[in-house]
């Protein structure tokens, strides 16, 4: 787990920044020259830690995860502040990669563009694509690459505020590195947590990933056009991602058709309105209320 081995560490790059040179090499080389049962299950989450680190206690990993999160927090906490001051509301869209989260994106914008203002952080380990795809909407983005880390944390999140400079009022999506694992741990200040689900990836996902769905207030469960051509039980996820958070709205959208995005639409826009009657507050909004599965 990145709190723990400090994945990527100093190789983040925002756009408009000069890179800094480093120069340390990491040895990641692993031997195991023992036999495996594979009818027994190695769950390495069952400790302190929640994790393993070979060659490293419980406690330390315990110590190190709550020194690395603790100053990601105060970072965050500086970002939700200034979002509050600005009467933004911030949404941090979480996914594994191949949900068609940039597309949905990209469909939202263009719904939305000339409703209210809006800005686009893009958070991937490598290339400026989805940025580019982002700024063909004519939305302001601002990429930044992460390259070995994965996921976006909070004082990245405050660099690229500087450069964007996103209006009093808008909404700001930050579209995280696609993964389901490390995103969950991190607040960079958002006002909700959006995970990003395709019916192509397999409803077990809610409770093997269940950090993530845990932190997510909303699963927008994606590609339902797909549905006639794929096997998968709507309900049985929608009852998974619920056994790990009870509160979880869900929303059965297509990013390809359309479908289901009116009501994706209008959480955004009620989730806004709800920001703006609290304005200049530092305190969460209230849920929206929305009608959802």
């Amino acid at each position: 787990m990145c709190t723990v081995c400090g994945c990527g560490e100093g190789e983040t790059q925002i756009e408009g920044e000069n890179p800094h040179q480093h120069d340390h090499d990491h040895d990641h080389s692993h031997h195991h020259d023992h036999a495996h049962d594979h009818q027994h299950i190695h769950d390495y989450g069952q400790g302190p830690a929640h994790a393993h680190a070979p060659g490293m206690s419980q406690s330390r990993m315990v110590k190190i995860e709550q020194d690395i999160l603790g100053k990601n927090n105060q970072y965050a906490q500086a970002n939700r502040s200034r979002f509050a001051q600005q009467g933004m509301l911030v949404l941090n869209l979480v996914s594994s990669p191949g949900s068609g989260k940039t597309s949905l994106l990209t469909r939202t914008l263009e719904t939305l563009k000339n409703e209210m203002p809006l800005s686009v952080i893009e958070g991937d380990q490598q290339t400026s694509q989805d940025a580019d795809r982002i700024r063909a909407t004519g939305v302001s983005a601002i990429q930044i690459n992460t390259g070995k880390g994965c996921h976006l944390d909070a004082h990245q999140v405050g660099h690229a505020i500087d450069h964007l400079s996103p209006q009093d009022t808008s909404v700001l999506f930050i579209e995280n590195v696609g993964n389901l694992v490390c995103p969950a741990a991190f607040d960079l200040g958002e006002a909700h947590k959006v995970a990003i689900l395709s019916i192509t990836e397999g409803e077990d996902k809610p409770i093997k990933y269940p950090d993530m769905f845990h932190a997510a207030d909303l699963l927008l469960l994606n590609k339902i056009d797909l549905l006639p051509h794929l096997d998968f039980n709507v309900d049985q996820c929608i009852e998974y991602a619920r056994k790990v958070n009870p509160g979880l709205r869900v929303l059965q959208v297509s990013a390809t058709t359309g479908e289901g995005l009116d009501n994706w639409y209008e959480w955004i826009r009620l989730s806004r309105q709800s920001r703006l009657i609290g304005f200049s507050s530092p305190e969460k909004p209230k849920e929206p209320t929305i009608k959802a599965v």
